[in-house]
C-alpha cells in the first residue's frame, strides 16, 4: 500500500501541515510511555520510513536524524510510570499524545494516529489500525518514539543495574520478571503492572523471614538448655564442674 495515500488525500483537501503521532511503550512492565508527533514535507520523502518495529535499532537511528533534520516541526513527550499507575496506560498515552501534539512549533491542521484512539483537542484527526506500517507520518512519529525511549532505558539501565533494561527495555520477559522476584521493584518500575510479582515478592521475603525466625528460636533454645544445664551442674558441686568445662568446651557430658 501507498504509504501516502491518506496524506494525498488530506493535502487534496488542502490541509498543509498534516501531523503524525505514534506512542512507544504502552506495555512494558517499567519506564515511561513516550509519544512524539510529527509534521513531514512531502515533497522530499525519505526511503525506508516504517514501522518502526520493523527495523534494525541501526537502522532506526539512522532514520531518526533524517527524520528530525527534515521534519516541519517534531515534538517528543513522556509520561513517568508514577502517572501511569495514578491515571492508567490508556489515559496516560491520551495525555502523552496531546501534549507532544500541542508541543510542535507549527500548528498541524490534520492529525493521524496509531492505533484506534480518539484525543481531547480540536484539531481534526483520525486514527488508523497498524497506522505506522500504513502512514508515511505515523511511521516517522514511530522511529523518532522508539529511538529516544531505547536511548532512554540504556540511560535507566546504568542508574538501576541488574534488570536488563539496555536488552529489554522495560518489558516483561523471563528475566526481567525473574530480577523483580530477586531484587523487588526499582523507581521506573510500574506498579499497576508488577502486583502479582510484588505479591509473590511479599510471600517469598514473608516466608524467609520466618525461616530465620524458626531457625533463631532453635537457636535460642537451643541456648537455653545449654545454660540450664550448665546452672545445674554449677549447683551439684566439685564433681560436676568438671563436666561443665567439657559442655563449655562442645565435648558430650
Amino acid at each position: 500500500m501507498d504509504k501516502l495515500f491518506y496524506e494525498r488525500q488530506l493535502t487534496a483537501d488542502g490541509r498543509k501541515h498534516v501531523c503524525g503521532a505514534d506512542e512507544v511503550g504502552r506495555g512494558p512492565l517499567a519506564g515511561p510511555v513516550v509519544c512524539a508527533a510529527v509534521i513531514m514535507p512531502f515533497d522530499d520523502i525519505i526511503d525506508g520510513v516504517d514501522d518502526s518495529k520493523k527495523l534494525s535499532a541501526k537502522k532506526r537511528e539512522r532514520l531518526a536524524e533524517i527524520i528530525k533534520q527534515k521534519a516541519v516541526a517534531y515534538a517528543i513527550c513522556r509520561v513517568e510510570p508514577q502517572i501511569i499507575d495514578e491515571i492508567n496506560i490508556l489515559e496516560a498515552t491520551k495525555l502523552c499524545m496531546k501534549n507532544a501534539i500541542e508541543g510542535l512549533a507549527v500548528k498541524p491542521d490534520y492529525v493521524l494516529t496509531d492505533g484506534n484512539m480518539t484525543l481531547d483537542t480540536d484539531i481534526p484527526q483520525q486514527s488508523i489500525v497498524k497506522g505506522d506500517g500504513l502512514s508515511y507520518s505515523i511511521g516517522a512519529a514511530s522511529i523518532i518514539a522508539k529511538v529516544y525511549r531505547d536511548n532512554l532505558m540504556d540511560g535507566y539501565a546504568e542508574r538501576f543495574p541488574g534488570y536488563g533494561f539496555e536488552k529489554n527495555k522495560g518489558y516483561g520477559t523471563d528475566e526481567h520478571i525473574e530480577a523483580i522476584k530477586k531484587y523487588g521493584l526499582c523507581e521506573i518500575h510500574r506498579r499497576s503492572f508488577t502486583k502479582k510479582w510484588q505479591r509473590e515478592t511479599a510471600v517469598q521475603k514473608n516466608l524467609q523471614i520466618r525461616q530465620k525466625t524458626a531457625i533463631c528460636t532453635i537457636k535460642a533454645s537451643a541456648k537455653r538448655a545449654r545454660e540450664r544445664r550448665v546452672g545445674i551442674c554449677v549447683c551439684t558441686g566439685g564433681r560436676l564442674l568438671k563436666r561443665i568445662s567439657k559442655i563449655r568446651s562442645g565435648k558430650s557430658i
